[in-house]
């Protein structure tokens, strides 16, 4: 059985930091590209950053490049996005998402097929 298990979501003030957290299993996690996406109510699921199966390669949208970093630890099959220097319009559901290839560049929800349950994350003063 498949399973993204988000953590690390939370209330934060602006400026401050999170490290968001995915347990993967039941499937090859080394073999896949991993990435996060993000969502806001009324809005369509977005893009945040993607990881290559290896971790050697990643990538990132613009309103979060310099400020988030994705990275995983394969021995563990975990993905982590550390983000720092939030923003209030960082406030969102974070989702967690295996890719369907080794590939993590791919910024579009089609291209990823296991979703985790997503985990709440508010930027506020």
């Amino acid at each position: 059985q498949v399973q993204l298990v988000e953590s690390g979501g939370g209330l934060v003030q602006p400026g401050g930091s999170l490290r968001l957290s995915c347990a993967a299993s039941g499937f090859t996690f080394s073999a896949r590209g991993m990435g996060w996406f993000r969502q806001v109510p009324g809005k369509e699921r977005e893009f945040v950053a993607g990881i290559n199966w290896s971790g050697a390669g990643t990538y990132s949208s613009e309103p979060v490049k310099g400020r988030f970093v994705i990275s995983r630890d394969n021995a563990k099959n975990m993905v982590y996005l550390q983000m720092n220097n939030l923003k209030l319009e960082d406030t969102a559901v974070y989702y967690c998402a295996a890719a369907r290839t080794q590939w993590g560049y791919f910024r579009t929800t089609d291209r990823y097929d296991y979703w985790g349950q997503g985990t709440q994350v508010t930027v506020s003063s």
